[in-house]
Parts: structure tokens; C-alpha cells; sequence
């Protein structure tokens, strides 16, 4: 794309945008790089309990198309024709994991991505509605959102959908779908701001206009759909 057409296409958005009556946030990837932190988090876990498994990144990379951490454990451990783990097991792991990313977190290593506190701010300017769609755990974007926003941050969202809040994870539009409930509202009437391939397959599946901000390891996914994709938020200007 040139310059000119970019230009214009970003200068449309930040009309749309701006009209829009909600804007929806996915959390991991979007709202911050987190995906490192959950790396992390998952090996410390896995040490700790004795496994010997380690996820390096094209291993992490391939996992992250399995959507949750739970599902992601489960997935890797029936790459052997008997898995180890049963799913209680599974589930100790997990909280294990979660445990330590909520440590990692704390300790400030991961704040929000370029633009989105001013972003934020702006809607809230604007009178927009805002709202979070992820298929992370509520655990998980208290730990993230309570360094990054403060420990008021659930104030600034109307719904809040996570994961374990629906039947099907991302890309089911299950999380999408409850929100535009929560907020009665149209999905013409909001936009979804995503990172993922499967978050604009969610999105779009629940008819919500998506715009993507390339994060680190979902940079080339198919973006067929989109609204526009750009790199980060300041390039809208929102």
C-alpha cells in the first residue's frame, strides 16, 4: 500500500473509530505483548512440576493456533500416542502457570502496547463504550490490566467476556457474541480491535468490524476481512 492510499485508509478509520458506538479489546497481544510473559510462565510451570517439557518460540508459535492454556497443555501432551496427564492434572498445571504469570507481570516487565492507554483515554473522551472479548482468563487480565491501568481498571469496561465465561474459545464468536449482549448492541454498532487471525474469524463471525494491530507472533496471519491492519495503535491516531 502507498503512502497516499495508507494515509487515507488510516484517516477513514479514525472517523470510524470515533463514531463507533463500543470498541472491543482483545487482551493478549492486543492490549499488551504478553505472549512472551505466558511463554515463560508455561516452562516455569512445567519445571516446577517435574515434566520436562520446554516450549521454545516455533513450538509456542504453533501452540498459540490452539486457543487457551488448558487446551494448549492438552494439545501438546497428545502429541505422544499416551498422554501423561489427566485432565484434573491438567488443570493444577494451569493454576500453577497462571500463578507465575501474575508474579511475572507484577513485577512490570510487560506494559500495554504503543497507543492503547491513549486510545482508552480517548473513547472514554468520547463517550464510547468500551469492552474486553478474549479468550484468556479473568486471572490473567486482572493481572495484566491492574499494573498496567490501576486497580480500578474494571471501571473502564462495560462487559468484560472471558473464555471460561462461554462455550467455545476464539475463533467461535462465542465471546463476541456475549458481549454485544451484555451491551445490547448491534455489531454494526461496535468495532473489535484484534491481533490474531482467530480473533478476526471471532469477530467477524459475530458481524463486528475488526481492525488489526499486528502483534509478535501473529504477524502474518491471513487478515482477509479486516478493516484495516497496521503495526500499532499511533497509526490510526485514534
Amino acid at each position: 500500500m502507498n503512502q497516499a492510499l495508507a494515509a487515507i485508509r488510516t484517516g477513514g478509520m479514525r472517523h470510524i473509530i470515533a463514531n463507533a458506538r463500543a470498541l472491543i479489546f482483545d487482551v493478549d497481544g492486543t492490549l499488551a505483548e504478553t505472549e512472551e510473559v505466558h511463554r515463560r510462565a508455561f516452562n516455569e510451570a512445567f519445571a516446577e512440576a517435574g515434566l520436562g517439557w520446554h516450549w521454545d518460540r516455533p513450538t509456542y508459535a504453533r501452540l498459540l493456533r490452539v486457543a487457551g492454556g488448558k487446551e494448549r497443555i492438552r494439545a501438546y501432551d497428545q502429541r505422544n500416542a499416551a498422554p501423561m496427564l489427566s485432565f484434573a492434572e491438567i488443570a493444577d498445571l494451569h493454576r500453577a502457570k497462571t500463578a507465575r504469570y501474575a508474579a511475572l507481570i507484577a513485577a512490570g516487565d510487560c506494559p500495554l502496547r504503543p497507543g492503547v492507554g491513549a486510545c482508552l483515554a480517548a473513547a472514554r473522551e468520547r463517550g464510547q463504550r468500551l469492552a474486553i472479548a478474549t479468550t484468556t482468563s479473568h486471572g490473567n487480565i486482572d493481572a495484566l490490566l491492574s499494573v498496567a491501568l490501576g486497580r480500578d481498571w474494571a471501571d473502564l469496561f462495560e462487559a468484560i467476556v472471558a473464555g471460561d465465561d462461554v462455550p467455545r474459545k476464539k475463533p467461535a464468536p462465542d465471546v463476541y457474541v456475549e458481549v454485544l449482549a451484555r451491551l445490547q448492541l448491534a455489531p454494526a454498532d461496535c468495532i473489535a480491535i484484534e491481533d490474531s487471525g482467530n480473533g478476526l474469524v471471532a469477530a467477524s463471525r459475530a458481524g463486528i468490524p475488526v481492525v488489526i494491530t499486528r502483534s509478535a507472533y501473529f504477524n502474518d496471519d491471513d487478515w482477509t476481512g479486516a478493516l484495516l491492519v497496521v503495526d500499532e495503535l499511533p497509526e490510526i491516531d485514534t
